[in-house]
């Protein structure tokens, strides 16, 4: 039985079969377009991010077989944010990437909480962490 690797990246999807001994069997790659709306701002099409790994996935499952994959490991890019509407199963906006620095100024606000905010996530306050809007402010 084979394992099937896929890493959703900030530029593209991989997806990789291994063999039991960790021997790769098949790769593929899918680029997808970056968006700058506004200077220092990157989004992503949640469609494109969704299509770029089927077809990665589908490129590989012509060079082997589907019923030989015993399980799925999934990366995926890093604090990147898409907010759904449960009932449409839609995005309700592009993907706001994790290098996107539109919430710049908040972060700057948050750095007298970040004794507060590593304890209740574990996490440095540093700027990858904390560029995601938050929803309901």
């Amino acid at each position: 039985m084979n394992m099937l690797a896929i890493d959703q990246g900030t530029t593209g999807s991989r997806a990789i079969v291994y063999d039991r001994r960790g021997c790769q069997l098949a790769s593929a790659h899918r680029e997808f377009a970056q968006y700058f709306p506004e200077p220092g701002w990157v989004e992503h099409d949640p469609e494109d991010i969704w299509q770029s790994v089927r077809e990665a996935v589908q490129a590989v499952l012509q060079e082997v077989p589907a019923a030989s994959i015993a399980g799925i490991g999934i990366a995926n890019q890093r604090e990147t944010t898409v907010l759904w509407d449960r009932y449409a199963g839609q995005p309700v906006h592009n993907a706001i990437v994790w290098q996107c620095l539109r919430t710049a100024p908040r972060c700057d606000e948050l750095r007298s909480e970040a004794a507060s905010l590593y304890a209740r996530t574990g996490l440095p306050h540093n700027a990858f962490q904390h560029r995601q809007p938050h929803v309901g402010r």
